[in-house]
């Protein structure tokens, strides 16, 4: 356990913790106190009917969620909906290898999958919140992964579901792929087998991993249209080390590797004996699914096997030229076309 400033109110906040308690994990492992950070934007109202729950996808963090997708005039206005934001486990502000008390901290943090997520948050959800129906889960990345467990496994709660980006059962293209960005945490002699004194001590794997997700991240099209600059970023050169690196290597690298190990194995149809098809039918929200076009590893084909299997569903896809970083927000057109399908989908009588 160290301090790192990086996961800071300052930073991050305002958020809220959840004292969950004792948690018992689906792997075996157990978290004997766990914290779930969040952040409510908006008010139940009456009814508590209006409730939209977003939980985070790989490195991302409340704050992120709140500064891309809420606001007044928005889909997700506060005036309207009552949003929950929920850091997953390992995100750095929920409970995590960097600030979990020893003897659970670091290496020795325990497997966490996609499913535990879930039930920790339906925990903050009903226990301390006292929320009992949710007018919409929503969630891109490995947020997606969460709003399809949750659709899933809590068909009676969900009413509406949008997964944008992301996989109900992940590919093993993509599996491949992640692995290369834990590797590039855990080849670096600084990683010391996960005991490291701090990030920067693991700050040359930290830059690989940086590098890895530019190349996937990203697309051809965000660097031929020198994309970069919407960032404020004057070369690649600036862009690569500036603001790649200069993200990255603020970050835990156990906490890195604590999500990419969930990401990998993100399946709903664990709860149908490895039948997807099963899983997926136990749904009951209505559920807009979103890819978006030019992601390099959530692949628009691949998303709509699956919303194939969705009753009532439907594909929507998102355009953008900065491939899966396009949950970024980077571009005003994918603002108005996430609005426009959220929007949608919340009209629709359920």
């Amino acid at each position: 356990m160290y301090d790192n400033p990086y996961y800071s109110q300052e930073l991050h906040g305002p958020y809220e913790i959840f004292e969950a308690g004792a948690f018992e994990l689906e792997d075996g492992g157990r978290l004997p106190d766990l914290k779930l950070a969040y952040a409510v934007h908006g008010k139940p109202n009456a009814n508590k009917d209006n409730v939209v729950l977003f939980p985070t996808w790989y490195s991302g963090t409340n704050k992120l969620l709140e500064q891309v997708y809420i606001g007044p005039g928005r889909a997700l206005d506060p005036a309207k909906y009552c949003i929950v934001c929920v850091n997953q486990i390992g995100s750095g502000l929920s409970s995590s290898p960097h600030n979990t008390p020893a003897p659970w901290n670091m290496a020795k943090f325990p497997r966490v999958r996609i499913s535990d997520d879930v039930r920790a948050q339906h925990k903050l959800l009903t226990e301390h919140l006292g929320l009992h129906e949710l007018a919409l889960v929503v969630g891109g990345s490995m947020g997606a992964q969460q709003t399809y467990e949750w659709a899933v496994r809590y068909p009676d709660m969900v009413k509406r579901a949008a997964p944008i980006a992301g996989y109900a059962k992940n590919t093993d293209h993509d599996f491949l792929y992640t692995d290369t960005l834990s590797e590039a945490i855990t080849s670096d002699p600084g990683w010391n087998g996960g005991w490291y004194a701090s990030n920067a001590a693991v700050h040359q794997g930290l830059r690989r991993q940086a590098k890895l997700w530019s190349v996937m991240g990203l697309c051809p099209e965000f660097f031929a249209q020198e994309g970069w600059r919407a960032l404020g970023c004057t070369s690649l050169e600036d862009f690569q080390v500036g603001f790649m690196e200069g993200l990255f290597t603020q970050m835990d690298p156990n906490d890195l590797l604590c999500m990419a190990w969930k990401w990998q194995r993100g399946d709903v149809s664990r709860l149908t004996g490895g039948d997807l098809k099963a899983a997926l039918k136990r749904i009951k929200a209505k559920v807009f699914v979103l890819p978006i076009d030019t992601d390099m590893f959530f692949k628009v084909p691949d998303c709509k096997k699956e919303q194939k299997l969705i009753k009532g569903s439907e594909l929507r896809v998102i355009k953008s030229v900065a491939g899966h970083f396009g949950l970024f927000g980077l571009e005003p057109e994918y603002h108005a076309q996430v609005d426009q399908h959220l929007n949608d989908l919340l009209a629709i009588d359920v």
